[in-house]
Parts: structure tokens; C-alpha cells; sequence
């Protein structure tokens, strides 16, 4: 069954918990629903727990994203123009690589920015996915850069031509430098974000190729060698390549509203079970609604004449989304309350059929 979510428009932000009576209807992703009995929104303050179980809104790296560009955009231009008078191919397939970084940059920088913007009466969880499809852009965009450089190192293979070794190491030097200072400027949100760590990765990935360039230079100045050029290219291409699976994959199961895959189904559908009068739980459904934070629906039936759902200040809720939050990272919690013994729901019997 498709994952839904109970989402309301504008997503108002009154208080921690919403408790929306039947007649308000039910928002899905795929289903719409005209009444449930005691339907109730646990939104925990709309906590953005991130993907790696944190629970704080985003860090802004802006400043970070705007000098990363700039600096790499001038080494572009240097590398490029360098690679091009020295006949180097590995220059060449470094500054198109740090070209694709440049626009994966921006593309990262420009979701950050829409991640924080406010939720509309269309876009009821604001423009939170943006980030996600940031970096699915990234991926894709580097491996097709990657595809072109491979191609040109093939046809240098066949046909060598003389490079200037010298310029090669000491241009590829400076790019170590370069990417090495962008690669830190995103260390320390390279494990809670996927965004930020494709930056990251792409920045580490190009200190590395610019280092490979420099032994290259100094062994094609030694001996000769003008095939160790496009030889090195496509080392580059494919560490590059391999670098940049992992984010793909990510980015795609994302995409796809996967659970995240740090998040066990099994122990939340057991946390869920096991609060006080839960007597069974259907339609449940874990996905990221960015890069940084996850939201879970379901639906839990209690128990004939158990209470617990009805403690004041909406205590059932409130614990239930802070250990959600707590033990799984999961900050945006939508949970619909039935009862047994009462009408059957829909949605229960669509997800067994």
C-alpha cells in the first residue's frame, strides 16, 4: 500500500500536539478519508529528528556552500585553462569534475535555503523534499560527468599525446588545497545530512583525484610516459564513480519514501505495541520528509474500554512522539487513534488484502 501521510494544510504550528476531529478529514497520500474515530495528530512540536536519530532543525551551512563555490569555481577556471595549454587530460577530467560539483553545490545550497522556507496551503510539509531531490541531482549529475571523461580517456589510451608534467602536479597541488579547505568547511554535518554529506564527499573525493594528479605529473616527468595521463583519468572516473553510488542510492530510496535505513520497521511497530492500551496497529509508515528529518503515520486500535488514549493534556500522544522521537529519531509523528469492537477501518482491510 502507497505510504500516506495524515497531513494538514499550512501544518499549524499553534501548539505541540493537533487533535483533529473526524469531520476535519484525513489528508492521505493516496486515500481520502471522510471520518475515523478519535483521529489525532502527535506533531512533538514538529521536531526535525534527523536521519541519524537527531532531533534539531538543520544546521545552516550557507556560508559554507558560498565559499565552497567560489573557490572552486576559481580553480575551475585555472584548471581548465591550465590542462587545456599543458595538454593534460587528468586536468581537464579534474575541472569538469569540480564543474559538477560547482552546480551540486548549488543545487545543495538552494534546498537548504527552500528546506527552511514555511509550509503553504499546497505544500503542507513546506519544500522539505527539495533536499532529497538536491541529492539525487548530485549523483546523477556527477556519474554522467563521469561517463564523459571515461569516454575521452579511452580515446586518449588509444592515442597519447605528449603533457607537461610539471604544470600537471603543480595545478593539481593547489586543488588538494581547494577542496581539501571545502571538504572541512562540511565535515561536521557529513553524517546527519545527506545533502550536506554529498558535498562533502564530492569535496574529499576531489582532494583525493587532485593527489593522484600529482603522482601522476611526477612519474609522466620521470619516465615519459604521456598514457599515464588518461590512465590516471580513469582511476579518477572511478573512484569518482564509486564515491558516488552510495549517495545515489540513498538519494534514490529517498526519493521513494523508504524507511531510513537506520530505522528498524519492527522495533517501532514493537515500541507502538507496547504502549499502554494499544491493542493492534495498521498502516504504519516511516520515510524522510528531507534529508535531515522523518515523519511516521498509524494507525493504533485500543483495547475495549482502555483509557489510556484519554488522559488529559493529551498525554498518551505526547509520550508516545517524544519516545518516537527519542528512541528512533522520528520527529514528526502523525498517529490516528481506534477503537476496537467499533467499525472496521478501510485502510486495515486494504493493507491485508
Amino acid at each position: 500500500m502507497a505510504g500516506h501521510d495524515h497531513s494538514q494544510d499550512g501544518h499549524s504550528q499553534g501548539g505541540p500536539f493537533h487533535d483533529d476531529s473526524p469531520s476535519n478529514g484525513h489528508s492521505h497520500r493516496g486515500h481520502a478519508h471522510g471520518s475515523h474515530a478519535h483521529g489525532s495528530h502527535a506533531h512533538a512540536g514538529h521536531s526535525h529528528g534527523g536521519l541519524g536519530g537527531h532531533a534539531h532543525a538543520p544546521k545552516d551551512f550557507g556560508t559554507a556552500f558560498a565559499i565552497g563555490i567560489v573557490l572552486n569555481t576559481a580553480f575551475v577556471v585555472i584548471e581548465a585553462a591550465y590542462g587545456y595549454l599543458s595538454n593534460s587530460m587528468s586536468l581537464v577530467a579534474d575541472a569538469g569534475h569540480n564543474l559538477s560539483d560547482i552546480l551540486g553545490l548549488a543545487a545543495a545550497w538552494i534546498a537548504a535555503i527552500l528546506v527552511r522556507r514555511r509550509a503553504t496551503a499546497r505544500f503542507t510539509y513546506g519544500y522539505r523534499g527539495s533536499s532529497i531531490l538536491a541529492a539525487l541531482f548530485n549523483a546523477v549529475f556527477l556519474l554522467i560527468a563521469m561517463g564523459a571523461v571515461i569516454w575521452e580517456a579511452l580515446v586518449r589510451l588509444a592515442h597519447p599525446e605528449p603533457v607537461a608534467g610539471t604544470t600537471v602536479m603543480v595545478v593539481a597541488a593547489v586543488g588538494i588545497l581547494v577542496n581539501g579547505l571545502t571538504a572541512w568547511l562540511f565535515a561536521s554535518g557529513a553524517k546527519g545530512d545527506i545533502n550536506v554529506r554529498g558535498a562533502f564527499l564530492h569535496m574529499m573525493a576531489d582532494a583525493a583525484v587532485s593527489a593522484g594528479v600529482v603522482v601522476a605529473g611526477l612519474v609522466i616527468q620521470l619516465t615519459g610516459f604521456a598514457w599515464l595521463d588518461p590512465a590516471v583519468s580513469l582511476v579518477i572516473a572511478a573512484l569518482v564513480v564509486w564515491a558516488t553510488w552510495g549517495l545515489l542510492r540513498d538519494s534514490v530510496a529517498m526519493s521513494l519514501d523508504a524507511v531510513p535505513p537506520e530505522i528498524s520497521p519492527d522495533a517501532v511497530t514493537g515500541f507502538l505495541l507496547g504502549r499502554p492500551g494499544v491493542a493492534g496497529l495498521h498502516d504504519l509508515h516511516i520515510w524522510p520528509m528531507s534529508t535531515t528529518s522523518v515523519a511516521l503515520t498509524a494507525h493504533l486500535v485500543m483495547g475495549e474500554g482502555h483509557q489510556a488514549h484519554r488522559l488529559p493534556g493529551n498525554g498518551f500522544l505526547n509520550e508516545t512522539a517524544e519516545g518516537l522521537r527519542a528512541r528512533f529519531g522520528i520527529g514528526h509523528v502523525t498517529l490516528q487513534i481506534e477503537e476496537a469492537g467499533g467499525p472496521a477501518c478501510r485502510l486495515a482491510q486494504d493493507c491485508a488484502a
